[in-house]
């Protein structure tokens, strides 16, 4: 079983920055996917990055560039830095974990399909 909790969402303005956090616990290891998603209000959930070990990281279109994914596997936590914040970056950010590979598919993928999910953070970025 895997425990996942988010932290550090706020309000920002636009072209700001924030960096929330999922901090991991239970039988989880480097080798699984972790995954970051958003859903805004009226929308479908979508996946917005990825990492499994520190050498495969992936990111949605929308958000390559201003985005960071990484981890402190000494802390189990998974790190998002948000850069040149967008109003449409706003939404529930939520982590999950998944150990079964095909980790982009899993991610980016029509289907949020990962085993384990954080309650999430909200993310409000003003205009």
């Amino acid at each position: 079983q895997v425990h996942l909790v988010e932290s550090g969402g706020g309000s920002v303005q636009a072209g700001g920055s924030l960096t929330i956090s999922c901090v991991a616990s239970g039988d989880v290891t480097t080798n699984y996917c972790m995954g970051w998603f958003r859903q805004a209000p009226g929308l479908e959930r979508e996946g917005v990055a990825a990492i499994v070990r520190d050498d495969y990281i992936i990111y949605a279109d929308s958000v390559k560039g201003r985005f960071t994914n990484s981890r402190d596997n000494a802390k189990n936590t998974l790190y998002l830095e948000m850069n040149s914040l967008k109003p449409e970056d706003t939404g529930m950010y939520y982590c999950a974990a998944d150990r079964r590979g095909f980790c982009r598919a899993r991610v980016m993928g029509a289907v949020s399909d990962m085993e384990y999910w954080g309650e999430g953070t909200l993310v409000t970025i003003s205009s």
